[in-house]
């Protein structure tokens, strides 16, 4: 008797961690479809998003380098000269303060009107 209701123990937690597989399988393959991009092709989206980036460069109008080959092609020009890459370090500092001054109050106003939003509703 207790080898046929160990048997019938065993085919019922086999089954139940079946029945939780295939929840987990159900589950797992909705949060799949749920977090994929349906906007067709990966290279568009790809693309849109090389294009935005480009036009945000674009639209910073300081000296500083912007790009990785640009940041190597000025230290190739001031290499071995201490002096002049200190004082192009000094001037890209200033501008990056002088850029992120320029974006401050924007994101302070943004940050404020959500935040009152948020705190009326």
């Amino acid at each position: 008797m207790s080898l046929m209701s160990g048997a019938v123990a065993k085919i019922g937690s086999f089954f139940g961690g079946l029945q939780f597989k295939k929840f987990l399988s159900v589950l797992l393959v909705g949060l799949i479809l749920l977090t994929t991009n349906v906007n067709g092709s990966p290279e568009l989206s790809a693309k849109s998003a090389n294009k935005k980036v480009e036009k945000m460069l674009d639209r910073d109008d300081s000296n500083r380098p912007k790009t990785t080959g640009q940041w190597q092609e000025q230290a190739r020009e001031v290499k071995g000269d201490l002096g002049e890459r200190a004082k192009r370090i000094g001037e890209q500092s200033a501008d990056a303060v002088k850029d992120f001054g320029a974006m401050y109050p924007d994101v302070a106003k943004r940050s404020a009107k959500e935040l009152e939003k948020n705190i009326g509703d």
